[in-house]
């Protein structure tokens, strides 16, 4: 299994919501920071989105789709300039999931939003906060297809509805992220960057496959068939993070998800991850997580819906 679908496997939808928006004429709408991950695609019309902390308005018009990965407010509609309302006064008369704003009906978005948890933080570190997927693209196709099918889920009582969209939220993400690794010159520092290294990826790919082995710069270096100087360099500009710091993140994020997901006991949580003792284990995991493994393992009984925060990134 390749590095992104493996980290996509350990990362369950927690929550979804599904809304849509029909607007016309002069028309601006305030939203707050949007919990989780927001998808949405323009159906029809066109419109203004501003981002919080992006300079420039986006132009958006039929068949675009974009992604807004921080928790940041942003605005919607037809000039820029123009006061806005609150997004609450117009969803809470929302009927069948559908919102109205403005004086007729000719523009339409979808939109989908989606809480993974506190895993997602390695897939978003490094995406800018909002990415436009252009109409006719191949890409926004398959977003577009898979909104639509989403509210078709939502609106709909059927047996499977959760797990239909589940797959549906990790089709989308796959196509966004994908976008990312193939744009050039893409540059910050992140997981995403640095699997889409052919070099670096080899040695991430590898680390995934063993994470219990006692890796050495030297032998991740050899993967990546260039010297330990080079390999460490290169990991640290391209992932943000040391090679063996991102060992041990990586098996904190193992241990997060065996926590959460079974009643294993620490000792062999410990043993699977390559750690010669429980202690040892602990100790890595309280530097990482701060709380122990087992009071981790407690307060996920009770707080499975609120992320951590951002203890995989850089």
């Amino acid at each position: 299994m390749d590095p992104l679908s493996e980290v996509l496997s350990l990362l369950p939808i927690q929550g979804s919501v599904f809304a849509g928006l029909k607007a016309g004429g002069d028309w601006a709408i305030d939203f707050p920071p949007p919990d989780g991950i927001k998808f949405n695609a323009i159906v029809a019309g066109g419109c203004w989105l501003t981002v919080e902390g992006v300079e420039q308005a986006i132009p958006l018009e039929a068949g675009d789709c974009f992604l807004l990965s921080r928790r940041r407010a942003f605005a919607l509609s037809s000039d820029p300039t123009l006061p806005a309302i609150q997004a609450d006064e117009i969803y809470r008369h929302a009927a069948k999931g559908i919102a109205r704003c403005g004086t007729a009906d000719g523009f339409f978005l979808l939109g989908g939003r989606f809480a993974f948890g506190d895993e997602a933080a390695l897939l978003f570190d490094g995406l800018p906060p909002v990415a436009v997927i252009k109409g006719g693209s191949e890409q926004a196709s398959v977003l577009n297809w898979a909104l639509q099918r989403l509210a078709h889920e939502l609106a709909t009582a059927s047996p499977g509805n959760a797990i239909v969209v589940q797959h549906l939220g990790h089709i989308m993400l796959v196509q966004v992220l994908r976008i990312y690794l193939a744009q050039e010159g893409s540059s910050t520092p992140g997981w995403l960057l640095a699997i889409s290294d052919p070099r670096i990826g080899a040695a991430i790919q590898a680390i995934h496959a063993d994470p219990a082995r006692g890796w050495t710069v030297a032998d991740l270096a050899s993967i990546a068939n260039v010297s330990r100087s080079t390999f460490a360099l290169r990991f640290k500009q391209k992932a943000g993070i040391a090679p063996l710091e991102y060992v041990s993140r990586w098996r904190m994020q193992l241990a997060a998800h065996y926590l959460k997901a079974n009643r294993a006991t620490i000792a062999s949580i410990a043993h699977t991850l390559g750690y010669e003792s429980e202690s040892a284990f602990s100790h890595a995991f309280r530097r990482l997580m701060k709380c122990s493994p087992s009071e981790y393992r407690e307060k996920q009984k009770f707080t499975l819906s609120y992320p951590e925060n951002g203890w995989l990134s850089g």
